[in-house]
C-alpha cells in the first residue's frame, strides 16, 4: 500500500509522511526524481523512537543508497541535551519496547554529508529567544520528561503523531515564540540539508545515483518544499512501521 495524497476542502493536495491508523504508527519512504535525470532522492521521514525493526528496515534501505544526508546536531549543546531528554527517557521504561535511533550511519559503507547546525549555534539562537519562553520550556522538559517515560508508547500511537506537507490549523495560528522556535529547530536547520542537496544535484547531476535524505518527520514538509523548488516531485513511496498498534 503507499501513502495516499489528502485533499482538503479548499482542493489543495498534500503527501501524508506520518501516518497513523488501527495497525500502529507508520513512516512513508518518499522517492522523488526529476525530468532530466540525474540523483533520485529518497527521504527517511524518522521518529527518533521507535520499535527496533522500524531502524533495522531503514539501515537495510540505506546500505543499497549511494549517498546518506544526515540529520545531527554537531558538539555539545545543553539546549540539545535537554530536549532530546524527553524522548531519549522512553526506552528507560523496557515494557514500552522502544529504542532510540541505533543506525550506524558512518560504519554502513555509504559516504555521510551531516549539515546540520552545530551545538554552539543552536545554543546561541536558543539565547535569543525571550526569556518568559526559554523559562517556561525549563520548567516543562521534566514534566514532560516523566510523562514520556509511562506513556511515551501511547503517545507514539496518537493521531497526534500524523505529519503531512500541508500547514496545520495550530501552525497557522501560533504564537510569535512558537514560530521563532521553528526558525530555529525547523526552518534554519531545513535550510541547511537543502542547501547541501542543492550541491549534490549540481555536481552530480549526470549521475544516477540513489541520495537519502535521513531527518526527522518535522522537518520533511520543508526538505519536501525546497526540492519541488528544485524540480523534483514525489513518483512513489511506500510504507514502514515505526510502531505497531498491540491488542
Amino acid at each position: 500500500m503507499t501513502p495516499e495524497a489528502l485533499t482538503l476542502g479548499s482542493g489543495v493536495v498534500g503527501m501524508q509522511i506520518i501516518e497513523n491508523s488501527m495497525i500502529g504508527t507508520r513512516s512513508a519512504v518518499l522517492r522523488l526524481t526529476r525530468r532530466g535525470g540525474g540523483p533520485t532522492v529518497i527521504i527517511f521521514p524518522m521518529l527518533h523512537v521507535a520499535e527496533p525493526q522500524f531502524y533495522r528496515d531503514v539501515e537495510r534501505r540505506l546500505r543499497g543508497c549511494d549517498l546518506l544526508v544526515v540529520e545531527g546536531i554537531h558538539g555539545d549543546s545543553r539546549v540539545a541535551d535537554a530536549l532530546t531528554l524527553t524522548y531519549r527517557v522512553m526506552p528507560a521504561n523496557t515494557e514500552s519496547g522502544l529504542v532510540v535511533d541505533d543506525i550506524p550511519y558512518g560504519k554502513l559503507g555509504v559516504p555521510v554529508i551531516a549539515p546540520d547546525m552545530s551545538g554552539a549555534e543552536l545554543d546561541e539562537g536558543w539565547r535569543g529567544l525571550r526569556w518568559p519562553f526559554r523559562m517556561a520550556a525549563w520548567v516543562a522538559v521534566p514534566i514532560v520528561t516523566v510523562e514520556q517515560f509511562f506513556d511515551g508508547r501511547r503517545r507514539l500511537l496518537s493521531p497526534d503523531m500524523e505529519v503531512n506537507d500541508l500547514p496545520t490549523a495550530d501552525e497557522e495560528w501560533q504564537s510569535d515564540d512558537l514560530d521563532q522556535l521553528d526558525e530555529l529547530l525547523l526552518n534554519r536547520r531545513d535550510s541547511r540539508v537543502l542547501s547541501a542537496l542543492a550541491g549534490v544535484v549540481r555536481d552530480r547531476a549526470d549521475e544516477a545515483i540513489d541520495v537519502a535524505v535521513v531527518y526527522g518527520a518535522a522537518h520533511v514538509p520543508g526538505i519536501l518544499r525546497g526540492l519541488y523548488l528544485l524540480g523534483y516531485r514525489v513518483v512513489s513511496a511506500d510504507w514502514l512501521m515505526v510502531v505497531a498498534a498491540t491488542d
